[in-house]
């Protein structure tokens, strides 16, 4: 009899779980925040611009990579934890532990800003399938402001966990830098990276100049999303597109900015988005979105999307960060927490200071369902 009951529950277990992962992610209550102190230092660096956080489920190590280009100290990443109590949900801290220098194949550290083959780390990520991380760096080229800037082309590099390079994937030919107004703009290179068993995605922050102009108040643009196998070889890329901006700017001349600040996946197919404005006389805006490659076009292949024919990403609100814990900040980092007792599990979404005493480095802790298995 209880042999029979097993084999009755078991399915009904592995429907439940199945139904769970393909449910819609939600967020249910908030956890709590913690802060690290402006320009705090730690093992001889200034801490700052965190752009980027993930969590290694196994030990519960946390990676946090710094976008400071050798204004402070050379690219790197810091380790940590994020004390999550897991039967209250509780957010009662968070402390670095170590910290290591970005290097290339060779062991040298990358050159800093404004140096051929200097880097920008954006986004890291923990692979629990090889036990090693994988960053992304935006690159950078010359605009009309800052001519002189050498090319470094964006990157998305396997590292292992003391920081040296030991791979890079693929660069599809329409994500190249140039010094023409054609491929990615400057500071609109890869932002946000995922890593599944099946599976790297990153995503560019804004359009190329061949995808259309940037958003404004009265229109959006188009972001593009590429999809390698674990080999580094782009299989896939898909339109996302990007909202207007949520007000216009202060003055009507100010500056704005929006795009993709992270992705996180959910499962093969789904990532939570951050999509994050900046503008001037306003401050910034964020919002959290569930997106589905299900259904888009494969664009790897179009040079242009400004002329459509094709279906971009679906796309559905999650969490509006616009109003939360005012002021916003620039809401750059997004992770899989650990799951709770009840069943829930965390979601951590962090702010890059950009160096400024006017912002702050702020994790906020969430609890959510419709999450994947395995945090």
């Amino acid at each position: 009899m209880a042999f029979a009951t097993v084999l009755a529950t078991a399915p009904a277990a592995e429907a439940a779980e199945a139904a769970e992962r393909r449910a819609p992610v939600r967020i249910t209550r908030f956890l709590g925040e913690q802060r690290i102190p402006y320009k705090m230092t730690f093992q001889g660096t200034t801490v700052g611009g965190l752009s980027g956080v993930d969590r290694d489920p196994r030990t519960g190590t946390w990676y946090l990579i710094s976008d400071d280009r050798d204004r402070y100290n050379p690219a790197r990443f810091y380790t940590g934890h994020l004390d999550i109590n897991r039967r209250t949900g509780d957010f009662t801290g968070v402390r670095l532990t170590g910290v290591r220098t970005l290097t290339r194949p060779d062991g040298t550290p990358y050159p800093g800003y404004g140096r051929p083959g200097a880097a920008d780390p954006e986004t890291i990520r923990f692979d629990r399938w090889t036990g090693r991380l994988v960053w992304g760096d935006e690159g950078d080229r010359p605009d009309a402001r800052n001519p002189d800037i050498p090319i470094s082309q964006p990157a998305i590099r396997r590292t292992d966990l003391n920081g040296r390079q030991v791979g890079e994937f693929a660069l599809p030919r329409n994500l190249r830098l140039t010094n023409t107004e054609r491929g990615p703009r400057r500071n609109f290179g890869f932002e946000g990276l995922a890593v599944t068993a099946r599976s790297v995605t990153a995503v560019t922050e804004g359009p190329r100049y061949e995808d259309g102009p940037l958003p404004t108040a009265e229109r959006g643009s188009l972001a593009r999303i590429t999809v390698w196998d674990r080999q580094g070889r782009p299989r896939g890329q898909y339109a996302y597109r990007l909202d207007r901006l949520p007000e216009p700017p202060n003055p009507p001349t100010g500056d704005a900015d929006t795009g993709v600040s992270e992705i996180l996946a959910i499962d093969d197919h789904r990532y939570l988005a951050l999509e994050r404005s900046w503008i001037e006389g306003v401050n910034y805006r964020v919002k959290l979105y569930e997106i589905d490659l299900r259904g888009a076009s494969n664009v790897l292949g179009r040079d242009s999307l400004a002329r459509g024919g094709y279906r971009p990403v679906g796309k559905r609100l999650v969490y509006d960060l616009g109003t939360f814990r005012p002021p916003v900040q620039n809401l750059e980092s997004l992770s899989w927490g650990p799951r709770l007792a009840g069943g829930e599990c965390t979601l951590v979404i962090g702010s890059d200071d950009n160096f400024d005493e006017r912002e702050t480095t702020r994790f906020m802790a969430f609890a959510a369902t419709g999450c994947p298995s395995g945090q």
